[in-house]
This record gives structure tokens, C-alpha cells and sequence, in this order.
């Protein structure tokens, strides 16, 4: 046979591969967690939002429903009674808890703070870690030697205290930006050693003022008073607190015998008016600032995602800073420097990009973790307070329905089981996208 009749040999066409989709267990993962996110998160608005009797949906209660199996579980003689004796036959689709709020609400509530939770503190982890590891590694030399002996020392620091050290500071800090704790009992102890003064007490210490506050009820009760009356705008406002509080605010000024006279004496008298008028201006600036019920769970909501955050981004930072130390070696890079490009457009330009792939990779994996640490901290009671729910607040009143006389199985099987199923769908879709971004995993 001639060499014109050889058929040409072909290589076989190369088989396409989408590295997004190399893991199986990576795409189930996805869509069960997008699925739990999209029902927790985009539930929100519904679940915090006012019922009809006026409290959050999360939060409110029906005395008659109270401890209510889920409506498609085995029901004894009494429970079916009483699902028979509801109004609207309602469905629990995972059942009530010892307040009668249906558990199904609360979970969805449970999980959008939690995951929320999640997502932020691990957004402040990959941002603290990236940026501390970049400078760490692109410096390199001493100061790459220090910062890195400071995170090394943080790796020895139990890492709950740390939480918890910050949570109680940001506690303490809303509490002096609020009601300004700390300048109010600077002025009743200013007070009360003007009071000593006055009685010709010389030398007074902190122990003497506050023993006479401990003796005198009169005398604190009269100091209390003065700080009411800043918390007041308007004369109306005043002479209501006269009427309920009485003349015991007069034992420091020692003007007047009565409340109706004493409030006669502030409005006429111009010489009591020139006496009380430095106090009342302390008082104004002691008034404290109004702050709901609603602003104060925020507000530690956002201290303990701040103080989860701020403690997990020390394996960002060495993994992020290794990068860094072999990236700043490459060719590309010493181009960059070679040629005077700027520090930070080195970083954003050359560096960064090439810095996604394991950013991507730890920051998922970062997630759960930060999930888990807000369940366990709020199942200890640190974290979010009730009646806010959390998985981890939910399993923890879960637990108590653990005893030997009735199982209340649905308030802990419930919370624990969708925080299961997430975090394994957070690790499963970290181990995907490393399958997609290591080239070392990638097909053949």
C-alpha cells in the first residue's frame, strides 16, 4: 500500500474540564449551602418583622401552643388536644419551644444571624490576615520577623478568652457611649466630696465618699436625682420629677424645705438659679442617649462578629505572607520594582491577583469556622442573647428538653442539624474551589 493511502493519525481531542465542577461533592455543597442561604438570609425581613400582636415574628408567643411536637410527628392524646383546641389550626412545621414560638421561624431567624455572622467576621479575617501577611512578607527582614513573633503569640493566647475579653470591652464601650456609666459615677462621687467639704471633712478619699453614700439614702438618693432631672428636657419634665420624687434633691443645695417650693426658688430665685446652673450643665452632658431595645442587640451583634474576626485571621495572615515571600522573588515582580513602579500598585496590580486563588480557598474555609465559633460562644451564653435567636442559643435551650421524663427532641435536633448540614456544604465547597484553583489537582 502506497504512503498516499495511510490514513492520518489524529491525537484524540482534549477533554474539556471545568474547574469549577472537578468535585462533585463541591457543587452539591454549593447548592445546598446557596439553597440555606437564600431561605435564612432572604427570610430576614419576614422573621424580624412585627407579627400581629406587635412582637417580632422570631419572638412571638402563644402560652397555649407551648412545647408542641412538629404537626407531621407522632402526637400523644394530649398534645393532638391541644393542636385540636388552637385557633386557625396552625402548622409547626418543626414544633413550638416552652414559649409556644414556632421552632421553624426561629431557625430561619437563627440562621440568617448566624451565617450572617459567619460571612462578616470571616470578610474581617481574610481582610485583616491578607493585609497583615502582605506587608509582613513584602517587607520581609526584622519586621517581618516581629510581626510574625506578634501573631505567634496570639496563636499561644486561648483563643475563647480572647473573644470573650473583646466582647466585654465593646460592652463596656457601648455602655459608657449610651448612658456614660463611668462620667455618672464620676459626678455623684464629685458630689459627695463637695458634701464632705461642706461638713468640714479635710484630706476626703474615694473610700470616705463612698461610704457616706452607702450611710445616707437621702443624700444618694438626692445625687440620683439631680442626674433624673438632666435626663429631663423642659420645665414640664421637671416638675414631674418633683412631684414623684420629692424634696430630696434639696439636701445638697439646703434651699428650700419642700419640692413645690424648691421648684418656686429654680424659677424665681436668681441666686439659687446661678447655684444650680454649673450642676445642670454637668447634667446635660451626662443626659443619656436614647438607645432601643433593638440598636443595643445590633450593636453587640456587630461587637461579637468584630471579636471573632479580629481573632481568626492568623492563618490568613502566614498563609497570605508565604505567598507573598515567593511571589516578590518572581521575575514579573522584580520587573515591577526594576522599572520604579509604586509599592501599592505592585500589590493591587501584580500581587493581588495572584493572591485570589488561595484567598478564595481560605475565606471559605474561614466561614464555617467563624459560624461555629458564634454557635459554640452563644450556646455558652456569650454570644448572641436571647431572645435573638442563634443556632447555638437554640441548641442550647434545646438541651434542657433532654431529660429522661418527656424528650422535647425538635429543639435540639432542629438547630443542630441545619448547622450541621451547613458548615459540611462551607467545607465541601472549600474543597472544591481548592480542586479549581491548584493547578496541581487539575485533570489530565
Amino acid at each position: 500500500m502506497s504512503q498516499a493511502t495511510v490514513p492520518a493519525m489524529r491525537a484524540p481531542a482534549p477533554e474539556r474540564d471545568n474547574p469549577l465542577t472537578r468535585s462533585l461533592a463541591g457543587v452539591i455543597g454549593l447548592i445546598t449551602l446557596s439553597t440555606l442561604v437564600l431561605l435564612c438570609l432572604g427570610s430576614l425581613p419576614y422573621t424580624l418583622g412585627e407579627s400581629a400582636s406587635g412582637a417580632p415574628r422570631y419572638n412571638d408567643q402563644n402560652l397555649e401552643a407551648i412545647l408542641l411536637p412538629p404537626t407531621w410527628a407522632p402526637h400523644d392524646e394530649a398534645e393532638q388536644a391541644r393542636y385540636d383546641t388552637l385557633e386557625g389550626s396552625p402548622f409547626y412545621l418543626f414544633g413550638t419551644d416552652m414559649l409556644g414560638r414556632g421552632v421553624f421561624t426561629r431557625c430561619l431567624a437563627g440562621g440568617g444571624i448566624s451565617i450572617g455572622i459567619g460571612l462578616a467576621a470571616a470578610f474581617i479575617a481574610v481582610g485583616i490576615g491578607t493585609l497583615y501577611g502582605a506587608i509582613a512578607g513584602y517587607v520581609g527582614g526584622r519586621i517581618d520577623s516581629a510581626m510574625m513573633r506578634i501573631v505567634d503569640i496570639l496563636y499561644g493566647l486561648p483563643y475563647i478568652l480572647l473573644v470573650v475579653l473583646l466582647a466585654v470591652a465593646g460592652d463596656a464601650l457601648i455602655d459608657e457611649w449610651a448612658f456614660k456609666k463611668a462620667a455618672r459615677a464620676d459626678f455623684i462621687q464629685q458630689q459627695a466630696f463637695q458634701e464632705l467639704e461642706r461638713r468640714g471633712v479635710t484630706d476626703a478619699n474615694k473610700d470616705d465618699a463612698r461610704q457616706l453614700l452607702d450611710t445616707e439614702p437621702d443624700l444618694k438618693a438626692a445625687i440620683d436625682g439631680q442626674l433624673a432631672v438632666g435626663s429631663f428636657a423642659g420645665q414640664d419634665g421637671y416638675d414631674r420629677w418633683l412631684t414623684e420624687r420629692g424634696p430630696a434633691w434639696l439636701v445638697l443645695t439646703d434651699r428650700a424645705e419642700d419640692a413645690a417650693s424648691g421648684a418656686l426658688l429654680l424659677q424665681q430665685d436668681n441666686a439659687l438659679s446661678s447655684e444650680l446652673r454649673p450642676v445642670f450643665r454637668q447634667l446635660r452632658a451626662l443626659t443619656p442617649r436614647p438607645l432601643s431595645d433593638g440598636q443595643r442587640k445590633t450593636l453587640e451583634v456587630i461587637i461579637l462578629l468584630v471579636a471573632i474576626g479580629g481573632v481568626s485571621w492568623l492563618t490568613m495572615a502566614r498563609v497570605i505572607r508565604g505567598q507573598v515571600l515567593s511571589l516578590k522573588e518572581r521575575p514579573f515582580m522584580e520587573a515591577a520594582r526594576a522599572m520604579g513602579t509604586p509599592v501599592h500598585t505592585q500589590f493591587t496590580r501584580h500581587l493581588l491577583p495572584n493572591l485570589m486563588g488561595p484567598i478564595v480557598v481560605y475565606a471559605t474555609l474561614t466561614v464555617p469556622q467563624a459560624i461555629l465559633q458564634e454557635s459554640f460562644l452563644s450556646f455558652l451564653g456569650i454570644g448572641v442573647a436571647a431572645p435573638l435567636p442563634s443556632w447555638g442559643n437554640l441548641a442550647a435551650e434545646g438541651l434542657s428538653e433532654l431529660n429522661t421524663v418527656k424528650v422535647r427532641w425538635w429543639l435540639i435536633v432542629t438547630p443542630c442539624a441545619l448547622l450541621g448540614i451547613t458548615l459540611l456544604a462551607l467545607n465541601f465547597v472549600g474543597e472544591g474551589l481548592r480542586e479549581a484553583f491548584d493547578p496541581k489537582r487539575a485533570r489530565k
